[in-house]
């Protein structure tokens, strides 16, 4: 089967991205991922893309395979995941256009599978780093580099979905003091780390989730502003990713590769 180093999930409004590809069938254990996968090259660098939702949005929050997207890129052999999403700010000094590079998440969803590891093998992966260092060193120093507004941190609170948060609960994840939010992301970092894969989400800010943190002075989110925002800064996306693909080294020195070494309960 054909191999890839680097893996790239595609979020809303983010279905393509190699200009030269071969798309290929993975299949996995836990079904068939959100769609085909598309292998290319970057800067010498085999490349594997795979949008979240699918390439017609097929896919809601809620409902996209989780872990069949995760496995069939590590069945690729992709050993680190870059993962943009678009997400909404929760505090007014990030703007929609900024890039926030995530280093903690606070997890709101129910029901989803989140684990590879059902039994009998059991497995506590640590979670107080989740997202790679080293990608996230690299990223920033690429934003910086394309004059790319990024936020260096931040702390993504994931939401079930489909719906959009009421005031209410937009006041509660601000006054906590968590920076943007999203629907998507928790599932892939952990189930990542479960098949020590580095996990780098760098998150696109697209509005002001129910505009309360700008004093109401914009309307609510909504989808069709949120792809609007994403498509005017598509290209700011894809050339920090190439920037960055450029940096990331042959080996790695984090500690993703060792998730699994004292995770592991044997009786």
């Amino acid at each position: 089967m054909t191999k890839a180093e680097i893996g790239i999930l595609g979020g809303s409004g983010f279905y393509a991205f190699l200009e030269k590809s071969k798309e290929i069938e993975v299949k996995t254990p836990y079904g068939r991922p959100s769609s085909k996968v598309a292998m290319g090259e970057i800067a010498g660098r085999k490349v594997a893309f795979l949008p979240r939702h699918g390439k017609k949005h097929q896919y809601p929050p809620h409902m996209i395979p989780y872990r069949a997207n995760i496995y069939a890129l590590k069945k690729l052999g992709v050993k680190r995941i870059l993962a943009p999403a678009t997400v909404g700010s929760l505090q007014g000094e990030i703007k929609p256009g900024d890039f926030v590079i995530c280093d903690q998440f606070v997890d709101r969803t129910r029901g989803r599978k989140d684990t590879f590891y059902d039994g009998p093998r059991t497995t506590h992966i640590s979670s107080a780093d989740p997202y790679c260092p080293e990608l996230r060193k690299l990223a920033i120093e690429s934003a910086r580099e394309l004059n790319i507004p990024v936020h260096e941190k931040g702390t993504v609170v994931v939401i079930q979905g489909p719906r959009f948060s009421t005031k209410a609960e937009s006041k509660w994840f601000t006054d906590m003091g968590w920076h943007v939010i999203v629907m998507t992301q928790y599932h892939e970092v952990v189930l990542a780390r479960e098949l020590e894969i580095c996990y780098l989400n760098i998150s696109l800010v697209t509005d002001y989730d129910v505009g309360l943190v700008v004093g109401g002075e914009v309307e609510p989110v909504s989808a069709e502003e949120v792809l609007r925002v994403f498509r005017a800064n598509n290209e700011q996306v894809k050339k920090l990713l190439f920037r960055l693909i450029e940096k990331i080294p042959d080996s790695r020195t984090c500690l993703c590769k060792e998730a699994l070494e004292e995770a592991v309960i044997s009786g």
